[in-house]
């Protein structure tokens, strides 16, 4: 077996060592700072690499870490799983997406048991589920974006086989599988890639700490790194499509960026393998060129979160205004008739809480509704709450409803939290189990510091560290059986197969999305084609000048709603929803 590694921080030697005998490296002719040698070896056996007298440390392209960031690798071969199913060719256009974190969404918090509940999602209709980062951190739970070896699985999940058996079955059942991957930075405990070589660069900082090196000084073997690993996901585990955490923070100034460059591989890969891959970024700078094509001066990415959409609709539902939700709670729903059909609120407007003008308008002639995804609820937005609070901990049965209306019917390609479907009452907080006490004491105290700012006490900002915050935050499944957890399913699904069956809700026109509402009344409509979608956010009911050809009819209703009657007006009971045709 060929044994290699880029350490050009090694000043004589590299010694492999594998199930405990040492066996020298030699430097690779063609490659500056490589070093290769082949060495008999099979699936488990464990491995590291010395660098002149250093201590053995784990392989930065490892791709199993049986005991965790600190621990040897362990030799995986990929061609021994035997796959059970073909990926589906499924297109973003017409998907419907599921956020899910592995380590809550079930007790047991491994992929396995994930897996086990898959059937669930197919059968609420969706096509994609969304993997938070699965990479290994230091200790068993935690949200996963202070991974620290980006080739491999997260053993307590299960290791690498476990996710191979995840992405089979959910193939199987006609869904895709999306893994969050993060390239902006890697956690603070248990990195050693700077040891091997220039991994990172001063030249930048990240909120997170310091800089992946994407630009200066031998910073072609570190993206060559980061593209290899993206690849192995989509080649090794048939994963169908990655999530790139906060691309913004991705500081490289190269004139051919690290994004172009993955996009282009990622097409490339597709193309040989006849499958549909695609990059999803989430990115705070409310700039469509992140989703334009290469060929057109863009960065090729072929879908973006829309954070604007979210924070409009979540003013228009609570009315919160602190933060940045401050611009968009000045008029929420003029906020969120905007986001429907131009996307981006902030598309070269001034943003209050950035102190500047903010973001880039869309060209919705050429830009199709399904390069941008909207959403009420994700991980984000729910567990850097200080008590992780869902919207189901403030809002009635029927704004929730509205919410799925609004997201499910939108012209976005809508993406659920896990739980969202039937309004889980169980929060998600943020939790972690660094290993460092230094590290866990700091992050603590930055956690109550920071909300204790905001008016919480500490006693209220739950301790990351305590393995009660992460039970907290497990989804409890008995919830659906009983009302209004059972109805709000039902709606969710109602909503999804009207998504599935109808072409306008899945048209990329974002020019032909027309859109109505009254601020003061907290009503707004908007039109696809045949299909109108009525929400009323107020707490009476509402009359909204539809006008009507005689032909409406009413296709799902949050509660019994008539057609527009021979006035033309739709009669909305208070906090609900409708969805009409008048084709």
């Amino acid at each position: 077996m060929l044994f290699e590694v880029w350490a050009p921080h090694a000043r004589d030697r590299v010694t492999l060592e594998l199930n405990g005998t040492g066996h020298p490296l030699d430097p690779d002719p063609l490659r500056d700072g490589w070093w290769t040698g082949t060495v008999p070896a099979a699936d488990g056996d464990r491995y590291g690499f010395r660098l002149d007298d250093g201590p053995v440390r784990p392989d930065p392209r490892g791709r199993r870490l049986p005991d965790g960031p600190d621990g040897l690798s362990a030799v995986v071969d990929h061609a021994a799983y035997a796959w059970r199913h073909e990926p589906p060719r499924l297109l973003l256009r017409g998907a419907v997406l599921y956020e899910l974190h592995v380590g809550t969404f079930t007790p047991e918090g491994t992929l396995d048991a994930a897996a086990a509940r898959l059937g669930e999602l197919a059968g609420l209709g969706i096509t994609h589920v969304e993997l938070m980062p699965l990479c290994p951190f230091p200790g068993v739970r935690g949200w996963g974006y202070d991974g620290v070896a980006p080739w491999a699985v997260h053993e307590p999940y299960g290791g690498p086989e476990a996710l191979k058996r995840f992405t089979d079955t959910a193939h199987g059942l006609g869904m895709g599988v999306v893994l969050d991957v993060v390239h902006n930075h890697l956690g603070p405990s248990g990195n050693h890639l700077p040891v091997f070589g220039p991994y990172f660069t001063d030249s930048h900082h990240t909120p997170w700490g310091a800089a992946v090196n994407l630009d200066a000084a031998g910073s072609d073997e570190v993206r060559a790194y980061f593209l290899g690993s993206a690849l192995a996901w989509l080649r090794d585990y048939r994963i169908d499509g990655l999530r790139l955490d906060a691309v913004h923070a991705l500081a490289d100034d190269r004139a051919l960026t690290f994004l172009e460059e993955l996009s282009a591989a990622v097409d490339e890969l597709a193309g040989e393998q006849g499958r549909r891959h695609f990059l999803i970024a989430e990115s705070d700078l409310a700039d469509p060129r992140s989703t334009t094509p290469r060929g057109h001066g863009g960065l090729g990415l072929h879908a973006q979160w829309n954070d604007d959409f979210h924070h409009a609709l979540h003013t228009a539902l609570t009315g919160e205004s602190q933060g940045y939700y401050a611009d968009f709670a000045r008029a929420p729903l003029a906020a969120l008739a905007k986001t429907l059909t131009r996307v981006f609120f902030h598309d070269g407007t001034w943003s209050s809480f950035r102190g500047r003008h903010h973001g880039r308008p869309v060209d919705r002639e050429r830009t199709p509704a399904h390069r941008f995804l909207g959403y009420a609820q994700t991980h984000d937005q729910i567990g850097n709450r200080a008590l992780g609070d869902r919207l189901s901990a403030s809002l009635s049965p029927g704004l929730l409803a509205c919410a799925a209306a609004l997201v499910l019917t939108g012209p976005s390609v809508p993406m659920l939290f896990m739980g969202e479907e039937w309004g889980a009452r169980t929060p998600w907080q943020y939790f972690t189990d660094h290993t460092d006490p230094e590290l866990a004491d700091a992050v603590r105290r930055g956690r109550r510091r920071e909300f204790t700012a905001h008016g919480w006490t500490e006693n209220e900002v739950p301790d990351p560290q305590d393995p009660a915050t992460r039970d907290r935050s497990v989804l409890d499944r008995t919830e659906r059986e009983r009302d209004p957890h059972r109805r709000l399913l039902a709606w969710h699904r109602e909503l999804i197969a009207l998504r599935r069956t109808l072409p306008d809700l899945t048209d990329p026109d974002l020019g032909a999305v027309k859109v109505a509402f009254d601020e003061d009344a907290r009503w707004l409509v908007f039109r696809r084609g045949d299909v109108r979608v009525a929400v009323n956010l107020g707490a009476e009911p509402a009359a909204i000048p539809l006008g009507s050809n005689g032909r409406d009819r009413v296709l799902a209703a949050w509660l019994p709603t008539e057609a527009p009657a021979r006035d033309g007006l739709l009669r909305l009971p208070p906090e609900s929803a409708v969805v009409l045709s008048d084709g």
